[in-house]
Order: structure tokens, then C-alpha cells, then sequence
């Protein structure tokens, strides 16, 4: 059988067994077993844990279950909507400040949390029903919020780049510094939006009164005294102090990663314990259940991710796949839109964790061969796999945004992610146009990337 037959065979079979509804994770494995009892020699089914175990011995994934504790502990406290509360305080009196005011508390709950899911949750719970509250569409809301969440996988630390640096065997450190200033570049541009949007919404609803005496909730003014914005402080200051010790131990060479990723647990549960009382064990119990769920399931799916690569390295159907994208002969940005838009289609039905494991074989030889940055590649690729969580049919982010705001119809909150996708897509131009934006605080802090 020749390896296009077999990669065709291969991949059809993977989206055969996914579309059938099992688990990705169990998908994966099935399909890898499966092809190794019929094309692997029979020993190899009993290196099976083996693989699966020396693929996932990493002191890098390490970091991943202790991020989790981490992202849990604020998660399941009021730390998020106490964020959220303080910044809306200090930021009322600008025109969208309410928006404004979501999008940089998803922005800092996503950098202490690392994670798509609980930012829009524990975000979206309180400042939906108070944008929906104050005028707000809710579709305006809902795209606020679930755009802003999206951030959890850009801003470090994030689960995603740590797989990416596994994957692509790049430091991780460099890996997170370079996600910092496209992070900050996504959260002008979605704060930008936010203003514009709610001065046209702000405008319509002021003719309106004035024509027909129509009063409209985005009229309201909030008031807030001095005293009331400094009382907001105090809780949500230690949490942004958490985020500074965890990234000054991090880039400063003070921890490992994973040892970075522990201090940050701890401290997050101490924090929590200190502020919210949360210490006794049937209040710790939920963080903790919830830790070891998301954890099982995550480590689940890279462990038959990595045996998939692994199969699909054995029968030569990734390195088979990467020359034939070289021999290609595109030029090298026609070759980085066609992968792009092959990790956008992905996106449709794959998570990003799925995406990176699966098509990292396959792709990165060829871009790396192009004289790409895989630092660079990276951050582009985790801002594509962003518009994935926003849009139709599987966008996480969406169904999440559905839990928390039941009352707003699924229409409204496609409609209002579809312009921070077209935000995000100008971000990755402007990353193409101007690639220092990912490499200069990688190079300043660490070193250029040849010197290391």
C-alpha cells in the first residue's frame, strides 16, 4: 500500500471514529492501536503504554496540571467578578467603559487563569448581566466577553503554548514572552471595538430620546465616589501581585516552569483561603475535583496525541506529508495561508490542544525549512486557533457564553463575535507585516534566539 493510500486511510478513518461521537482522546488511541495491529510489526502493541508514557514523561507537561490548580482556585472563587467590579469602577467614566472594563478584566483573569473556559465563565457571570443591565445588545455582551476569553490561550501562562513548545521542542519561556505584546495588541483592538460600538449604540439611543422621548438603560450614568474606588482594591490587588511574583520567578530564571507553575498554585490557594475563606475541605473540594477532571481529561488527549504522532511518524505519513508540501514549491506566504486556513477548518470541529498535537509533524518541517520563526509561527498560529473558540460550528467559547447567558439566542452571540474574529485576523496580518512584535521582548529579555 503506498503512504498516500494509507495517509488518506489514516485520516479518514481519524474523522470517521470522531464523527461517530466518541472522545477525541479515545479516538486518537483507537485509530493509532488500530493501525498499529495492522500495519506495525505485532510487537509493537506492547510498547503501547511505553509510548504513551516516555512521550508524556516531560518535565514541560508537568506544568500543565499545577497551571490547572492554579487557573481552578481563582476560577472558583469571586476572584473574577471582584476584578471585574473594581476595574468598572475606575474606567465608568470613559464612553464604553463597561466594555472596556470586561475586556482588560478577561485580559488579567485570563493571564492568572490560563484558560479560555473559566475566563468567560467567571468573567461572563458578572459582567454580562451588568452590560445587559446598563444597554448593551447581547450580542455586543456576549462578544465581548467570549472574545476576551479567547485570551486565555495567548497571554501566559497558557496550556496551549506549553503543548506547542513540546511539540515544536522550543523554550517555552521565549514561547510566553512572545505572546505578551500580541496579547496587549488583541486587548487595544477589542477595547477600540467596544468604545466604537457603543458609541454608535449610545448615539442611536440618544436620538431616539430626543425624537421620541425614548429612554434606553445605555443612557444611565454610574457614579462612583473616591472611597468606593479605592475599597475595591483590596482584593483584587494580591491576585495581580500573584500574576507579577508568578512572571518575575518565571523570566527572571528564579524557577523552572514547572516549578513556576507550583508556586503559582499554592500561592493562588493561600490567596483564596486568605480573601475568600475558602480553606475548609468541602469548600476546597470543588477546586480540587475540578483540577483532577480537567487535568485527566487534558493529559488523556495529549497522551493518544502524541502515540497518534507517533504512529503517523512510524509509517512515514507525517515526513511524507511535509515533503510533498516542499515540493510543492509554494512561496513561502502562500504555503503559511494554506496551513493557516487548514488549522482554521480544524478549528471548525477540533480543539486547540487536538490541532497543535496532530498537525505539528507535518507542518513545522516545511515552515522552519522556509526560513519561518517557530516562536513567531507559534503566537500566529494560537490567534488562529482563537477565532476557532469564537466561530461556528464547535466555538467553545460560544456554548460556554450560551451556559452563562441562557436568555441571549445563539444567532445574537454568533453575530456578535464575528467582528473581534475579523480583529483577530488583523492581528495576524499586523504580526506578518511586523514580526518584532513577537520577537523583540523574547530577544530583550532572553537573547536572540541564535545566541542560545
Amino acid at each position: 500500500m503506498s503512504i498516500l493510500t494509507l495517509g488518506l486511510l489514516y485520516s479518514g478513518t481519524t474523522l470517521f471514529v470522531m464523527f461517530a461521537g466518541m472522545p477525541i482522546a479515545f479516538a486518537l488511541g483507537a485509530v493509532a492501536v488500530l493501525f498499529m495491529a495492522l500495519f506495525m510489526p505485532t510487537a509493537s502493541l506492547d510498547t503501547v503504554t511505553q509510548n504513551v508514557y516516555e512521550e508524556m514523561a516531560s518535565i514541560t507537561l508537568l506544568s500543565i496540571p499545577l497551571f490547572i490548580l492554579k487557573g481552578a482556585a481563582i476560577g472558583k472563587s469571586r476572584a473574577g467578578q471582584d476584578l471585574y467590579s473594581a476595574l468598572h469602577t475606575w474606567m465608568h467614566r470613559l464612553p464604553g467603559g463597561l466594555g472596556i472594563a470586561n475586556v482588560f478584566a478577561c485580559a488579567l483573569f485570563a493571564a492568572m487563569a490560563g484558560s479560555s473556559p473559566a475566563t468567560c465563565s467567571a468573567i461572563g457571570s458578572a459582567g454580562i448581566p451588568e452590560m445587559r443591565k446598563r444597554g448593551y445588545s447581547g450580542g455586543f455582551a456576549a462578544g465581548i466577553i467570549a472574545a476576551g476569553g479567547t485570551l486565555g490561550i495567548l497571554l501566559p501562562p497558557s496550556i496551549t503554548m506549553i503543548l506547542y513548545a513540546v511539540a515544536s521542542e522550543r523554550s517555552l519561556g521565549r514561547l510566553f514572552l512572545a505572546g505578551i505584546i500580541p496579547g496587549l495588541l488583541l486587548v487595544v483592538l477589542f477595547a477600540s471595538y467596544a468604545v466604537w460600538r457603543f458609541r454608535k449604540e449610545y448615539n442611536v439611543a440618544k436620538i431616539a430620546y430626543e425624537n421620541a422621548g425614548t429612554h434606553h438603560d445605555i443612557l444611565r450614568k454610574d457614579s462612583f465616589t473616591l472611597m468606593q474606588k479605592f475599597g475595591a482594591l483590596p482584593r483584587v490587588l494580591p491576585f495581580v501581585f500573584l500574576l507579577t511574583g508568578v512572571m518575575v520567578a518565571l523570566y527572571g530564571g528564579l524557577s523552572t516552569p514547572s516549578e513556576t507553575a507550583g508556586l503559582g498554585g499554592i500561592l493562588a490557594l493561600m490567596l483564596i483561603a486568605a480573601i475568600y475563606g475558602i480553606w475548609r475541605p468541602k469548600d476546597l473540594m470543588p477546586i480540587l475535583s475540578s483540577t483532577i477532571r480537567e487535568s485527566t481529561m487534558l493529559m488523556m488527549i495529549i497522551g493518544m496525541s502524541l502515540l497518534y504522532s507517533y504512529v503517523m511518524s512510524y509509517l512515514h505519513i507525517s515526513q511524507s506529508a511535509a515533503e510533498a508540501i516542499v515540493a510543492m514549491s509554494l512561496s513561502k506566504w502562500t504555503m503559511l495561508c494554506a496551513i493557516l486556513l487548514m488549522v482554521i477548518v480544524l478549528g471548525f470541529f477540533l480543539p486547540p490542544v487536538s490541532i497543535i498535537l496532530m498537525t505539528a509533524p507535518i507542518i513545522l518541517p516545511p515552515l522552519k525549512a522556509a526560513g519561518f520563526d517557530l516562536i513567531w509561527f507559534g503566537i500566529v498560529m494560537t490567534i488562529v486557533m482563537e477565532m476557532g473558540l469564537i466561530h461556528p460550528p464547535v466555538g467553545l467559547n460560544l456554548f460556554v457564553i450560551r451556559n452563562v447567558a441562557p436568555d441571549i439566542p445563539l444567532r445574537d452571540v454568533i453575530w456578535g463575535t464575528l467582528p473581534f474574529v475579523m480583529l483577530m485576523a488583523l492581528a495576524v496580518l499586523a504580526l506578518c507585516l511586523f514580526p518584532a512584535l513577537t520577537t523583540w521582548l523574547p530577544d530583550m529579555v532572553m537573547g536572540p534566539a541564535n545566541l542560545r
